[in-house]
């Protein structure tokens, strides 16, 4: 995730969404007092390369501690920091509430049976679980609800929501948000573009037991963002 204080955003980075392909080209735009989680090194190597910023600042000065706390890390407790996946309950505690509240929020969203059915690749498809159902039902699909995100009690806190499907109109709708002078691109490199190995499309693998879970376990994106199988 990234909290970018010289542009005045929040990118709240969902799962399976190019969260980490976004993450290098913002981080691009970002200044030195800007907030940058760490990524894969892989993926730090080729944002170096593509001359952005790398992890920097996710980590709270000891300022923002309280006494208590910071005795607390001589016991081994962690410092707070800001992390990869974050939720936006989460960024909202650890930040003013004036930068919360002013700051841009936004995030992306896919069409959940596309993506449960490119996380079930990436964790290792038919090999891992048996099927898409097994990995549905395994309880690991919750991990990839958008919603929880990008929500505080139920109510969505993020300015926009953008598609994944969207992705050259809604680069060119955050650039313009933003003022920037040249427009966000996302990198030719392709941040874990290799994992899926099965690019079948999802209605020609998953069953209509497997489409109705999916349906079940997503049902609030569905309706926010009108997805349709």
């Amino acid at each position: 995730m990234i909290i970018s204080h010289k542009h005045k955003f929040i990118f709240i980075k969902t799962r399976k969404t190019a969260g980490t392909s976004l993450e290098i080209s913002l981080s691009t735009i970002c200044g030195p007092n800007d907030v940058i989680t760490a990524i894969d090194d892989d993926d730090e190597k080729a944002r170096r390369e593509l001359g952005g910023r790398g992890p920097q600042n996710f980590k709270l000065p000891m300022s923002a501690h309280s006494l208590g706390e910071v005795a607390g890390m001589l016991f081994g407790k962690s410092r707070k920091q800001f992390y990869n996946h974050m939720a936006a309950q989460e960024i909202k505690e650890l930040m003013h509430t004036g930068q919360w509240d002013s700051y841009y929020k936004f995030c992306f969203e896919r069409n959940p049976w596309d993506k449960v059915l490119s996380q079930y690749n990436a964790r290792g498809g038919d090999r891992a679980f048996g099927n898409v159902e097994g990995y549905i039902t395994s309880g690991e699909v919750a991990r990839l609800r958008g919603y929880d995100m990008y929500s505080i009690k139920r109510n969505v806190v993020v300015d926009d929501i953008f598609k994944f499907e969207e992705m050259d109109e809604s680069l060119q709708t955050i650039s313009e948000r933003l003022n920037l002078n040249t427009p966000l691109q996302m990198p030719t490199y392709r941040a874990k573009g290799n994992r899926r190995k099965d690019k079948r499309h999802y209605h020609d693998v998953l069953s209509d037991e497997e489409r109705e879970l999916v349906a079940v376990i997503f049902a609030r994106e569905i309706k926010l963002l009108g997805y349709e199988y």
